[in-house]
Formats: structure tokens, C-alpha cells, sequence
């Protein structure tokens, strides 16, 4: 099966790095993937747009089926082989208590895109507008909506028992969301303001699908210091 799946993307996306682990974790190594550059922008080249006619990353294709959504790829891959790997999304047949783990993981897993946009509000504020043209008034208010969604966060951990997002074990919730606090923490995200987040990115830094998975550009270059005063 693995055989069949094309998988185009980029180093240190959470997008692209979501798909990644969900492979792994459901045992599908062997799959073809392309590692493509942003800088040089090979995510527009021809290849990449006839499949993603967006040109972003990550690109996905098994047989003839293309899903250049990450949660729609992660979803997809939990579905087709449901019984393979760790099962990422519980049974809901027969049990409330996994009906209602159910509610969590997909409430997690939802959420996990606001963290994403507003972290990505940040870091695109600081990248895109040249520094004579900002205005630190409307740079406060971007950290200080991050800082109140970070804080949410931690109060998420807080409740859930085993060190994950929801539950007891790895769930989808923790495929989507482990990519973006992992970059969180690159880009100087301070440990000792967020301590349970801090403690969520070591537990499963040393998860094998995760560490398989590892960003190569993040062995290569250092991290930054643009959160250190989220």
C-alpha cells in the first residue's frame, strides 16, 4: 500500500510534519516523498502544482486520489487503515467513555488550528512586514493573543492525565498539535512560563514516530528567540 502513496514536503512545517508521523504511526515506511525547499521555492514548481494547484505543501497522493490537506491526509490515512498501527481515533460503538474520548481528541484536534493560525499571525507579522512599516502596537496585540491561547493550552495539559491531549494515550489530537508546539518551542518559547507545554514537547520528543520524522533542517541550523518574551 505504502507503495502507492506520494508524499511532497517541506522541512519544519507542521502541516507537512503532521503527515509525516501519521505515516509512521500507522506503520505505512516505504512510501515515495519528495523533500522540497520553500527558500528556493520549489513548492510552486510544476510538479507540486499539478497536484496542488495552491502550490503549498505538504502534497499527498495514493493511487489516484489527492488530499493536500493535513488534517484531511492525517484523517484520511486513519480511515483507510484503521486497524493498523495505533489506532489514532478510538471505536465509538458500545462505549460512551470512548463516545466522549471521541468529543475530545476532535475538539483537541480543532483547536489545534487556532494555535496554529495565531502562533503563524506572529511569526508572519515579524517575517513579512519590513521594519520601518510596523507598528509595535499591532505586533503587542498579535503576541498577546498568542499568550492567551498558550495559556489555554496549558490548562488543557493540565487536566489530562498521561501527558497527552486527550486521554490516556497518542491520539490524532497529538499528531496535529505536537508539530506546531514543537515550533513553538524552537522559535524560544519559554519553558518555565509554559512548563506543562514544555513537558508535552520533551514526552513526546522522544516518541519513535516523532523522532523519525525530525525536521533535517532543525539538526542543521539553531532555533530563535522571537517568543522568548511570550
Amino acid at each position: 500500500m505504502a507503495k502507492d502513496m506520494t508524499l511532497w514536503w517541506g522541512s519544519g512545517s507542521p502541516p507537512c510534519w503532521r503527515v509525516l508521523i501519521a505515516l509512521e504511526e500507522k506503520n505505512l515506511q516505504g512510501y515515495n516523498q519528495k523533500l522540497l525547499s520553500f527558500e528556493k521555492g520549489e513548492h510552486k514548481s510544476k510538479e507540486v502544482m499539478d497536484v496542488n494547484p495552491r502550490g503549498q505543501l505538504p502534497a499527498f497522493k495514493f493511487g489516484d486520489i489527492v488530499i493536500n490537506e493535513s488534517y484531511g491526509a492525517c484523517f484520511f490515512l486513519e480511515s483507510k487503515f484503521k486497524s493498523q498501527g495505533t489506532k489514532l481515533i478510538p471505536d465509538c460503538a458500545g462505549s460512551d467513555n470512548n463516545c466522549a474520548l471521541i468529543a475530545l481528541i476532535m475538539q483537541r484536534v480543532f483547536e489545534g488550528n487556532t494555535l496554529h493560525q495565531k502562533m503563524v499571525d506572529v511569526f508572519m507579522y515579524n517575517r513579512r512586514v519590513p521594519e520601518n512599516e510596523r507598528h509595535e502596537s499591532a505586533f503587542k496585540r498579535l503576541k498577546e493573543t498568542l499568550t492567551t491561547e498558550l495559556q489555554m493550552w496549558e490548562g488543557h495539559l493540565k487536566k489530562t492525565p498521561g501527558g497527552f491531549l486527550a486521554g490516556e494515550n497518542f491520539s490524532m489530537a497529538d499528531v496535529i498539535v505536537f508539530p506546531s508546539v514543537a515550533l513553538l518551542l524552537r522559535m524560544g518559547l519559554s519553558e518555565d512560563k509554559y512548563p506543562k507545554l514544555a513537558e508535552y514537547y520533551k514526552k513526546l520528543q522522544g516518541r519513535p514516530s516523532v523522532k523519525a520524522t525530525w525536521p533535517p533542517t532543525w539538526k542543521e541550523t539553531p532555533g530563535q528567540e522571537l517568543l522568548k518574551d511570550i
